[in-house]
C-alpha cells in the first residue's frame, strides 16, 4: 500500500518508501527500492547519483505519481503541479515546438512561452517541427515544457545522457540560469560525477538495487562559483571520502 499526502508549500517534500518491487521480463519479482528515506528541501536542487539500473528512474516516476504500487509515503505539497524532464526528450513528432511546450501549460502566455523560449535560447525554433531540430536542440524544448507548468517539484531524468560534453555543459549552465529565475523544488538523476557536483545543493550517493540512501551530500558553494577547477577540487575530496561511489565517475 502507498500514500501520497500532501503538505504545506513551504515544506520538505518527504520520501519513505519502504518498499518497491517490480516483476521482471522472466516474471521472477525485482526489488528496485528497500527502505528509501529522503527529505528534499524546498527550492533546493539534490541530485540522486547511483549505479545503472538500482532505481533511481523507479524513483523518479514514483515522484512523478506514474507509479503507485509500492510500500511507503510520499509528502508532496498539496495540489502540486509537475515537470518532468526524461532521458529522451519525447516531442510529439506532429506538434511545433510551441505546441510541445503549451501541451503541458495551456495557459501559458503567449509573452511568457516566449521568454521561456528566449531564456533556453530557442525562441527561432517556436514554428519548427521536432524532426527539424538536433538532439541538443530538442532538449532544450524539453527542458522548456518541464519549466511550463512553472512546476512546484521539478524531475530531471539524466537529462543530458548522450550529448557530447561541450553540449552537456551548455546545457547545465542553461538548466541553472532558468532554475535561478524560476526557482522550484528539483530533484536529478544523473551517472556524472562532475554533472552532479555543478548541479546540486545536496548530493545523493544511492546503493545498488534495492536502493536505498548511502550518504547525503551538502554542497554549500554556490553553483554559479563552481568553476571546472572547484569542481575538480570538490570531486577529489568526495572520491577520497566516498571511493566506491566515486572511483568510476
Amino acid at each position: 500500500m502507498n500514500d501520497v499526502r500532501p503538505a504545506g508549500a513551504t515544506s520538505q517534500f518527504d520520501i519513505r518508501i519502504e518498499d518497491k518491487t517490480y516483476t521482471g521480463a522472466d516474471g521472477t519479482p525485482v526489488p528496485a527500492i528497500r527502505e528509501m528515506v529522503l527529505e528534499v528541501r524546498p527550492q533546493s536542487m539534490t541530485v540522486l547519483m547511483g549505479p545503472s539500473g538500482c532505481g533511481k528512474t523507479t524513483l523518479l516516476r514514483i515522484l512523478a505519481g506514474l507509479d503507485s504500487d509500492f510500500t511507503g509515503t510520499v509528502h508532496v505539497p498539496d495540489n502540486a503541479r509537475i515537470g518532468v524532464m526524461f532521458q529522451e526528450p519525447r516531442l510529439l513528432p506532429w506538434r511545433t515546438v510551441r505546441q510541445n511546450i503549451q501541451i503541458v501549460a495551456e495557459d501559458l502566455s503567449n509573452a511568457d512561452l516566449e521568454r521561456l523560449a528566449a531564456s533556453v535560447e530557442i525562441a527561432d525554433k517556436l514554428p519548427r517541427y521536432p524532426q527539424e531540430l538536433s538532439l541538443g536542440l530538442a532538449r532544450r524544448v524539453a527542458l522548456a515544457r518541464a519549466f511550463a507548468p512553472r512546476p512546484d517539484l521539478l524531475l530531471l531524468d539524466e537529462p543530458f545522457v548522450s550529448l557530447d560534453e561541450r553540449t552537456a555543459d551548455r546545457l547545465r549552465r542553461l538548466l541553472l540560469e532558468v532554475w535561478s529565475a524560476r526557482p522550484t523544488t528539483a530533484i536529478l538523476v544523473t551517472h556524472n560525477a562532475r554533472e552532479a557536483i555543478l548541479l546540486a545543493d545536496e548530493l545523493v550517493l544511492l546503493a545498488p538495487r534495492p536502493t536505498h540512501v548511502v550518504a547525503v551530500v551538502p554542497i554549500s558553494v554556490p553553483q554559479a562559483k563552481r568553476d571546472p577547477a572547484m569542481v575538480e577540487e570538490i570531486y577529489a575530496d568526495l572520491l577520497k571520502r566516498h571511493p566506491a561511489n566515486f572511483a568510476t565517475g
